[in-house]
């Protein structure tokens, strides 16, 4: 445990450090949505109609910008090699590193969403319904776009490559992000995918570190 807490910490920190890249991914997320406006026209309706769509993409745009940095640096610097010798398995190093990269990517998002739900005119239950799929399934993406780090970090250009490799793993959770908040079968169907989202993210939280670490294993290898 103290291991996969000095992971943690030295994440945390580092990414603090460098607060330019948080507030990057938080103004990333807010321009995405804010161009949409421009894009559709000023009409509320159509704008809250696909909000709930546009908060989700922008959300999981600004999540693969801070990929390359997960494992990249730690490789370069060697520090990848001696989490292989320590104590902590590399399963559990991935994990501490999942859980960091939801603070310091996902969190901030969620933060900042209801500038969003202002611009695209979203009403209060729909947002509150947006906060709780945001809660629910952004860490199965914190998951996805970890593996999709591990298994390129050795590959040249692997930064380009990771958004392509876990962007079909991403489109469940889009899916039912979306169905959560605005669902056209009612309540019902809104729960269900709540229901999902949840699920998918305690799969994803339960085996990336896992997948993660093999692909890590057989890259320095």
């Amino acid at each position: 445990m103290t291991g996969f807490l000095g992971v943690l910490r030295r994440d945390l920190r580092l990414a603090l450090a460098g607060g330019g890249d948080i507030l990057t991914l938080v103004l990333f997320f807010v321009i995405v949505g804010a161009i949409v406006p421009f894009a559709v026209g000023p009409d509320r309706e159509l704008l809250a109609r696909i909000a709930p769509g546009v908060i989700w993409i922008a959300a999981f745009l600004a999540m693969l910008l801070g990929l390359d940095k997960l494992f990249r640096p730690d490789r370069d610097e060697g520090t990848l090699a001696l989490y292989r010798l320590a104590d902590l398995s590399l399963p559990g190093m991935v994990a501490a590193k999942v859980i960091a990269h939801w603070l310091t990517a996902a969190l901030p998002l969620i933060v900042a969403s209801p500038f969003l739900a202002l611009i695209l005119a979203m009403d209060m239950d729909t947002y509150w319904r947006t906060l709780a799929s945001l809660l629910l399934g952004t860490p199965a993406l914190a998951a996805f776009g970890t593996f999709g780090a591990a298994v390129t970090v050795a590959i040249r250009r692997g930064g380009l490559l990771a958004p392509i490799l876990i962007a079909p793993l991403s489109v469940p959770v889009l899916i039912f992000g979306v169905g959560a908040i605005s669902p056209l079968g009612g309540p019902d169907q809104a729960s269900a995918a709540m229901l999902f989202l949840a699920a998918l993210s305690l799969m994803a939280l339960a085996l990336s570190p896992f997948a993660a670490g093999l692909a890590i294993d057989w890259g320095e290898e």
